[in-house]
C-alpha cells in the first residue's frame, strides 16, 4: 500500500476504531490522562498548612515553585495531547509529503521536550518532597496527591519518549511510493522540460515525396497545373 510517513492518500474515510488502536494514539491518551492526574493532584491537595496557620503553601517543602511547576506543566501537556490527537485525526487528510514531514518532524521534537521536561519535574518534585519538614504538615495532608502527582511525572516521561520514537519510526518510514515523490515536478512548471530559449519550431522535416503518377507540370508551376487552350 503507498503510503507517506505512516499514513495512506489524503481522501480516505475516517476508521476511529483503527484509529484508537494506534500504539501512538493510545499513548497520547495514557499522557493526556497522566497530565490530568498530575495537575489535579497538585491543584487540589498540594497545599496545606499547620494547624496554627491560615495561609496555606505549597506541600513540596513550601516551595511555591514546585508546585507552580507541576500545575503549568500538567494543565500544558493535557493541552499539547489534545492538539496532538487532532492533528492524528486530520494527519490522513494532508496532501503534500512536504507538510507531512513536518507534523512529523514537530511530533518527534516536542515529544522529546515534555519527556525532558517531566524527567526536570520528576526530579524537582521528589527533591522538594524529600527535604521537606514534617513540622510543615503535622497532619500528613495531601501526601498520597504528592506522591501521585511524583509518581505519574516519572511515567510521563516514559511515555511522552515513546511517542518520540514512534514519531521517529513514522520519519524513516518517508514517502514509501513515487506516489508520494517529494521531489516530482509539473513538466509544465519545470524549466528544464521546457525548450531552450531563442529556438524556433521547425515543423514536421519527415520526407513528403509526392506520388510518382502526379504530373510533372504541378512541380513547376508552384502547386499550379497549366492549361492548353
Amino acid at each position: 500500500m503507498d503510503q507517506a510517513y505512516g499514513a495512506g492518500k489524503a481522501g480516505g474515510a475516517f476508521d476511529p476504531l483503527a484509529f484508537f488502536q494506534q500504539p501512538q494514539t493510545i499513548l497520547r491518551i495514557v499522557s493526556w490522562i497522566f497530565s490530568i492526574v498530575i495537575f489535579g493532584c497538585i491543584a487540589n491537595e498540594g497545599y496545606v498548612n499547620r494547624p496554627d496557620e491560615i495561609e496555606e503553601f505549597c506541600i513540596f517543602n513550601r516551595n511555591q515553585n514546585a508546585c507552580n511547576y507541576g500545575v503549568a506543566m500538567g494543565s500544558l501537556a493535557f493541552l499539547s495531547c489534545a492538539a496532538f490527537l487532532a492533528l492524528d485525526v486530520y494527519f490522513p487528510q494532508i496532501s503534500g509529503v512536504k507538510d507531512r514531514k513536518k507534523a512529523v518532524l514537530a511530533d518527534i521534537g516536542l515529544s522529546a521536550f515534555w519527556s525532558f521536561v517531566w524527567f526536570v519535574g520528576f526530579c524537582f518534585l521528589t527533591n522538594q518532597w524529600q527535604v521537606a519538614k514534617t513540622e510543615d504538615n503535622p497532619l500528613n495532608e495531601g501526601a498520597d496527591a504528592a506522591r501521585a502527582a511524583i509518581t505519574f511525572s516519572f511515567f510521563s516521561i516514559f511515555t511522552w519518549a515513546a511517542q518520540a520514537f514512534l514519531g521517529f519510526q513514522r520519519y524513516k518510514l518517508g514517502a514509501s511510493s513515487s506516489l508520494f515523490s517529494q521531489d516530482y515536478a509539473d513538466p509544465s512548471q519545470d524549466p528544464a522540460a521546457a525548450p531552450p530559449a531563442g529556438s524556433e519550431y521547425t515543423g514536421y522535416t519527415g520526407d513528403m515525396e509526392a506520388p510518382a503518377n502526379m504530373d510533372s507540370s504541378y512541380y513547376g508551376s508552384a502547386g499550379y497545373q497549366s492549361q492548353d487552350y
